[in-house]
């Protein structure tokens, strides 16, 4: 009863007539925001970065290979029938680069500025490398002499080049300025430069990073762990700035990255039974994923839009795993106790 009236209010508002579609291109709208994906001419970068393009933002893809950013730009230039009817069709822009420097993230911001002229709603930190070798616990094991160099170039990469790159787009991202000037405004729109949308930072961490897998990659883990440790200093730091900090964790999906390690579970059941592509979510095989398959590029580009849009507006510091439950929903097995 102490209810009611309110309830009515809201029935009979007209402000308040909300259809179904109306949700759906506002409430997670990112049509013609710029967005820069790292690391996004394959595997979880490009995945990110289509979803992005179909959705109607302008879409920046950036890795070490010219040719690779050629080819994936030309392939997101395809998907751009899909983008919303109401948003003008999104942009794709590629440029090679290196971020595992300081150099290489300065110039690639200064290309960033050029391109978007000098605003930038999303900076997607996705550009990542792996290293696995025999850790030499025992006296007679074989150390390659390439280990420090395996480990340099992962956190050079994976964790080094994020804080740089991020540091470089800060002063593209901050919505400080625009935030304060709407507090003090009645206005209502919708743009993507109201205080209720700030600036967005996903980084890419992973499941690893939240705990070890059984596998000799004792550089990437540590590098992910990093990365989400990262995520949260940032977001706290960035915050008075009108700018998000957030990192999904992804679980495991066909990349070339993890192809090896996915070996095992390939032998024994059939792609489109573990990635869920039949549609069917099965739990044949020895998939041990809570929700039954593999992680595509619908969850991975979900999430980042949804960290993205005005729905997710309102978080920051979060890792956010996208991993079918690998994490969240794992059990102590007692049986093998």
């Amino acid at each position: 009863m102490i209810w009611a009236p309110w309830l009515a209010a809201i029935r009979t508002s007209h402000t308040l007539q909300i259809t179904d579609h109306a949700m759906a291109s506002g409430l997670f709208c990112v049509a013609g925001k710029n967005v820069l994906v790292t690391g996004g001419t394959r595997g979880i970068g490009y995945m990110i970065a289509s979803t992005f393009v179909e959705h109607g933002a302008n879409v920046l893809i950036t890795s070490r290979d010219p040719k690779a950013c050629e080819e994936a730009a030309s392939s997101l230039l395809a998907l751009r029938r899909h983008a919303p009817a109401s948003a003008s069709s999104p942009h794709v822009h590629h440029v090679p680069s290196n971020v595992s420097t300081r150099e290489g993230c300065k110039a690639l911001a200064s290309h960033v500025r050029d391109v978007f002229s000098g605003r930038l709603d999303v900076l997607v930190n996705n550009a990542g490398t792996s290293w696995g070798e025999d850790p030499g616990y025992d006296p007679d094991s074989r150390e390659s002499g390439r280990m420090n160099w395996g480990w340099d170039k992962v956190l050079d990469l994976n964790v080094k080049g994020l804080f740089y790159l991020t540091r470089e787009c800060v002063p593209m991202l901050q919505r400080r300025g625009e935030v304060d000037d709407d507090a003090s405004s009645s206005s209502s729109s919708s743009s993507h430069s109201h205080a209720s949308d700030p600036g967005r930072i996903i980084n890419v961490g992973s499941v690893t990073g939240l705990m070890p897998q059984d596998a000799p990659t004792h550089a990437y883990d540590v590098s992910k762990a990093a990365v989400h440790h990262l995520t949260k200093k940032l977001a706290s730091d960035l915050a008075p700035r009108g700018i998000t900090v957030n990192a999904i964790a992804p679980g495991y999906l066909f990349t070339r990255m993890s192809k090896g390690l996915l070996s095992t579970w390939a032998t024994t059941t059939t792609k489109n039974d573990i990635d869920g592509s039949d549609g069917g979510g099965s739990k044949t095989g020895r998939v041990p994923i809570p929700l039954g398959r593999m992680g595509n590029g619908d969850d991975m580009g979900g999430a980042c839009i949804y960290l993205s849009s005005r729905a997710g507006s309102w978080i920051t510091g979060v890792i956010l795993t996208v991993d079918g439950g690998l994490v969240g929903a794992a059990r102590i097995p007692l049986s093998n106790l």
